[in-house]
């Protein structure tokens, strides 16, 4: 079954160039998996017919038993005879329907043929998490596939508003997928059938929130406004998802959980109660239609309705009957949509008003959409009558309320003749005073399809005695009636008939009257959904723009105080309803004077950054509470943690010095005192409740800590440093995750930096600077123009691009201490990854200080002479570093765990003994990453800065632009 499910998806990710070659021929191919997977339904029809299934799964989430679980039993059996039966037939019907230059037509047969697998899992998944994967997944494509004309205005919103309703209605189903997956103790489904849970509340809660995914899904009121809209999808795709497949999602899950929910309050009144209306409100509708799709759409509606009445009222009978609609259904429906793209085809139109006389010109057309119109009327001996009337008699032997429910039902039909009489009018017959309509001839590749299926309407009538052992397989699962109902074609003259008769002379006589009908429809119109819907949007639209205008106003200072106030306040309110201090024991102010030296010196520089005004001073002021901070580490003695936040810090200082460049030396106008005040103390009062939680939170810990199970795990493996085996090992995952988000954020922060507002600075060195003058550099690799600087010896500069910078923003202190601490420092980074098992360090803080390293010969020689010291792009290191992570990460999979970790030992002459993992070359990964991260920073931030501020002082001096 997997495999029939993947073939889907892996020959939908080739149709784009396959039919690019073959055109729609291709259709042929991508029919092959939906036909393999009818062939291999019907080789278990033995097996399911006779009580038992065919069954797969394997592991997914073993923590919560969850499982990819395929099952096939007789209602999937029914589910993947319409899925992939019709959808066979209509990828065949496609090579007829579209021409060779039909645009973006490769995309369009990729996504149809990933829906077709998309809806076999879903039909055949019997784990509640892997059906709403599958789920999720036909609504994406269905999105897809009814914006396939994108450029069109109504295309675009048909398929944003199915997309929203079903979402919407799938994301409550997956709340109450997991309610019903707690409240069973399984998420398969199989097993919740053999074992219902116990009535309660939660489950009740979980039938609403599932049925509104399944009512949603299947169009049901007031949910049903998306799928008349969804006609503007092509022809196929109307046939197949919303007559055949993606509208039977929601009936299928109806008719798969009944049997363990429907005696659940409120599964009966809900379903019962909005499916009737359905019938009635889509049945009502598609009688003012004047398009033929619509007709169709609304009498789809209609009959989904009456599909959830028959599988939600939860006994023998009408389960027998809902199985026999649900197949009669979609092999009626789903060729009058063929039909109707024929017609549109050859006359070029779908308006039943100018159509005339189409039923001569194509009779065989004519005479397929009659069959499937009989059925589709439930008149004999098709099968439509024979499930109709199993519906009626199933509803007559029950509740007094499935009574009432039938009255209405007998109503729905007859609006169901009368508006089967309107297509098959409005498309073939002549209309006097119209002139007839002028078609081409029709191909076989498009009657054969839709053919076929109505030919299976006309045959499965009188042979309904070979799917009846199928269906009563399903209905099985409710406890059986005294006198059981057995579908047949004939069951005599009874009242089931009699209100058969009494439908069928009732829709004859709204067709007869169909303008008064359509007249009076008019005049009692009420507000549809779709305007309703209209409204809601764009109410919600005008009140996120009005929000979003009051709230947005481009004040960085009013963002942070908004955060910073909503931490504040919900701090405040949980600490006073918790109140966590109670009980617990008294927290300590400190464990050593040192501690509290180091802790009052920091929060000093924190509030003296209050009253600054120079931008630089506060910037230097916040690095000494990073500082601060760093040596609390080192006065705990956590070394790793002080390493790690000296490194942070220092790198953090450097790249705000650089921010710092372009912004103005002083904060803003001092005439917004108030607003320093209010910030001030927004700040102050955050940094204590901040600080007063967690130090209680310190304190209430009541649980032992995982410290100690660490430090075991660690030194069984023969290693010291347990922060360094936590990072590469035990959480690696975590590791790998975060070192990923560090790459995105900066590549992404740093292109914004070169995009420069859109202004593009010329790339290569800058014009040349009038004599005697200067900019931070030059540009290139020269030295300055001539002047007294270059009098005398030659100098031999001690950094390979010093001699680029201006003289007056030359350091030869600096250089020559950057040209000697270069390397050391380099070789400390490496020393820091090498020795992180034993020693404190790792490959984010050895990826830290190699970035110090860099940063400082940027800072002494310039843009230049970082080009020399790291002549590669940034890019390749962060990009290796995080392709080293994944690589070693995933190849844990090979014995069978993500982030397995492998280990070497050995003995060398010289050397002695040595010990090497894999975490080493993970820990590698990170130190690439981090490395690159920081040169892409400094290099954004400094480089790039430089050489904007040198191309516009050379354009302002040369008269270019304004000084």
């Amino acid at each position: 079954m997997t495999v029939l499910v993947l073939a889907h998806f892996v020959l939908a990710l080739g149709a784009a160039p396959l039919v690019s070659r073959a055109g729609p021929r291709a259709f042929l191919l991508l029919a092959l998996p939906p036909a393999a997977a009818l062939c291999w339904a019907l080789t278990q029809w033995s097996t399911v017919t006779s009580g038992g299934a065919a069954t797969e799964s394997w592991t997914w989430i073993e923590a919560y038993d969850v499982q990819v679980a395929f099952r096939l039993d007789a209602l999937s059996l029914v589910m993947v005879l319409l899925a992939a039966g019709i959808g066979a037939l209509v990828l065949l019907y496609c090579v007829g329907y579209f021409d060779a230059g039909t645009r973006q037509l490769g995309p369009f047969a990729g996504n149809l043929l990933a829906f077709a697998g998309a809806m076999l899992g879903l039909v055949l998944a019997d784990d509640l998490m892997l059906l709403y994967l599958f789920w999720e997944l036909t609504t994406i494509l269905s999105f897809l596939l009814i914006g396939y004309d994108s450029e069109k205005r109504d295309s675009r919103r048909s398929a944003l508003q199915a997309l929203t309703v079903t979402t919407l209605g799938g994301l409550a189903m997956f709340v109450g997928f997991l309610m019903l997956g707690h409240a069973a103790g399984t998420y398969r489904i199989s097993r919740i059938l053999e074992s219902p849970p116990a009535a309660s509340s939660t489950l009740s809660a979980a039938v609403v929130l599932i049925l509104c995914g399944a009512l949603a899904k299947s169009a049901i009121w007031p949910l049903s406004l998306w799928l008349p809209n969804a006609m503007a999808a092509p022809t196929p795709v109307s046939a197949y998802l919303h007559a055949a497949a993606m509208v039977k999602a929601g009936v299928y899950l109806v008719a798969r959980l009944a049997p363990a929910l429907s005696d659940t309050a409120p599964w009966r009144p809900l379903l019962l109660t909005l499916s009737t209306a359905t019938m009635l409100f889509g049945g009502w509708r598609a009688l003012r239609q004047s398009d033929l799709k619509l007709v169709l759409a609304h009498g789809t509606v209609s009959q989904l309705g009456f599909l959830v009445v028959l599988a939600g009222a939860g006994s023998y009978n009408t389960a027998l009957a809902a199985v026999a609609m649900l197949l009669g259904h979609a092999l009626f429906k789903a060729p009058l949509f063929l039909v109707t793209g024929i017609v549109d085809h050859a006359a070029g139109t779908r308006d039943l008003r100018r159509l005339s006389g189409v039923g001569r010109a194509l009779p065989l057309v004519c005479a397929v959409a009659v069959v499937a119109g009989a059925s589709m009327a439930a008149l004999p001996p098709l099968l439509g009558f024979v499930a109709k009337e199993a519906a009626f008699g199933a509803l007559l032997d029950g509740s007094p309320a499935e009574r009432w429910v039938l009255a209405l039902i007998v109503l729905g039909s007859a609006l169901t003749t009368a508006y089967t009489l309107r297509f098959l009018w409005g498309a073939f017959a002549r209309k006097p005073g119209t002139p007839d309509t002028r078609v081409h001839p029709v191909g076989a590749a498009l009657l054969a399809p839709p053919a076929l299926l109505a030919l299976g309407c006309l045959a499965l009538g009188p042979g309904i005695g070979l799917l009846t052992t199928l269906f009563e397989r399903y209905a099985e699962q409710f406890p059986a009636p005294a006198h059981p109902y057995h579908l047949a074609l004939w069951h005599g003259f009874g009242l089931a008939l009699g209100l058969s008769a009494l439908a069928w002379l009732g829709g004859a006589a709204l067709f007869a009257l169909r303008e008064p009908v359509a007249g009076l429809g008019r005049r009692l119109a009420w507000p549809s959904a779709d305007d309703a819907f209209d409204g809601t949007v764009l109410g919600l639209e005008r009140t996120a723009l009005q929000l979003t205008g009051s709230v947005q106003k481009g004040s960085l200072p009013a963002y942070v105080a908004t955060v910073m106030g909503v931490m504040l306040t919900g701090l405040i309110a949980v600490l006073a309803t918790d109140r966590p201090w109670h009980g617990a024991p008294a927290p300590r102010l400190w464990d050593s004077p040192w501690q509290a030296a180091v802790g009052a010196l920091t929060c000093a520089c924190a509030l003296m950054c209050l009253t600054v005004q120079r931008r630089m001073k506060a910037a230097v002021l916040a690095g000494l509470t990073g500082y601060g901070t760093a040596l609390l580490y080192v006065v705990h003695g956590a070394p790793d943690l002080a390493l790690t936040q000296f490194g942070v810090e220092t790198v953090s200082t450097v790249v705000l010095v650089l921010v710092l460049r372009r912004l103005p030396l002083y904060f803003g106008d001092a005439r917004h005192r108030y607003r320093r005040a209010a910030g001030m103390v927004i700040g102050v009062c955050s940094a204590v409740v901040v600080s007063g939680a967690l130090w209680l939170a310190a304190a209430a810990r009541r649980a032992e800590p995982a410290g100690a199970a660490l430090v075991e795990e660690t030194a069984h493996h023969g290693l010291k440093d347990v922060v360094a085996a936590i990072l590469v090992d035990f959480r690696a995952w975590d590791t790998l995750g975060e070192s990923a988000v560090l790459a995105v954020a900066v590549i992404g922060v740093m292109s914004l930096l070169y995009a420069d507002r859109g202004q593009v600075v010329p790339a290569g060195p800058a014009p040349d600077l009038p004599d005697g003058t200067t900019a931070w550099s030059l540009g290139s690799k020269s030295r300055p123009a001539a002047g007294p600087y270059e009098e005398g010896a030659p100098e031999h500069g001690w950094l390979v691009a010093g001699d680029t910078l201006a003289p007056q923003h030359r350091s030869v202190v600096f250089e020559v201490i950057a040209r000697l601490i270069f390397h050391p420092i380099l070789m400390l980074s490496v020393y820091l990854l090498l020795c992180a098992e034993n020693l404190p360090g790792g490959g984010f803080v050895g990826g830290l200080v190699a970035g110090v390293a860099l940063t400082i010969r940027y800072l002494a020689g310039g843009r230049h002479e970082l080009e020399a010291a790291a002549p590669v792009h940034p890019g390749f290191f962060t990009g290796l570093g995080l392709a080293l992570s994944s690589t070693v990460g995933l190849a844990g999979l090979i014995d069978g765990t993500v982030l397995n970790a492998w280990t070497w030992k050995g003995h060398l002459p010289l050397i002695g003994d040595w010990h090497v993992g894999t975490a080493v070359f993970f820990d590698l990964g990170v130190y690439l990453l981090v490395t690159g991260v920081v040169l892409d920073a400094v290099r954004a931030l400094g480089g790039w800065i430089d050489q904007q501020t040198e191309h516009r002082a050379a354009r302002a001096l040369a008269g270019e632009e304004p000084k």
